[in-house]
């Protein structure tokens, strides 16, 4: 269409960009020169989030390995898990599994001044749909023929179930019933 101005993509002259580009003559240099230079800053950054995620890893079997000991009613003593393990799973692994999205669904956020972005959700979103659908799609396609596996921890699958629907839920209300395109302190909190 003639005369419908569009914003200049990050890597054309005028583009701008929350980390890119790096200077302001950064679209004039060459294409392989940037995706080699791109492609070694995704390295180093996916090596920094391994690393994190080790010691991650680390700080939780540290957290649900602490153990008690308590005295029953006939004096002896019961060692016994501090954490529950459903707890532990579901609360710290889904914590740090989905730390990047909400850190980023939280600069999108402040970045558009609190209103509606579509970044934000969508990366959740995303990435939870890439785990309902892909991941347990590889687990069902991965069973050997004839073969059949049973859930065994029944009320982690059953909260995590009811939780999931109920974000999905409370989502949809906040983007299109409660403020339509804004999220507000509120329900930010709330969340």
């Amino acid at each position: 269409m003639a005369g419908v101005e569009t914003a200049a993509k990050i890597c054309e002259a005028g583009g701008d960009g929350l980390i890119f580009p790096a200077t302001t003559s950064e679209y004039k240099w060459p294409d392989g020169l940037r995706a080699i230079l791109y492609g070694v800053g995704l390295i180093y950054f996916f090596l920094g989030v391994a690393i994190v995620a080790d010691i991650f890893m680390g700080a939780i079997e540290m957290v649900t390995s602490r153990r008690v000991q308590t005295r029953d009613a006939n004096g002896r003593i019961r060692t016994s898990m501090l954490w529950n393990e459903t707890v532990a799973t579901l609360s710290l692994m889904a914590l740090g599994s989905s730390a990047p999205e909400i850190f980023l669904s939280v600069i999108d956020i402040i970045k558009k001044e609190f209103h509606f972005g579509a970044l934000g959700p969508s990366t959740i979103v995303g990435s939870a749909a890439f785990n309902l659908l892909v991941i347990i799609a590889v687990c069902v396609a991965v069973i050997p023929e004839g073969e059949v596996r049973i859930i065994e921890n029944r009320p982690a699958f059953y909260i995590t179930a009811a939780f999931s629907l109920g974000a999905y839920l409370w989502m949809a209300f906040i983007l299109t019933e409660s403020s339509p395109d804004t999220v507000d302190v509120w329900e930010g909190i709330a969340t």
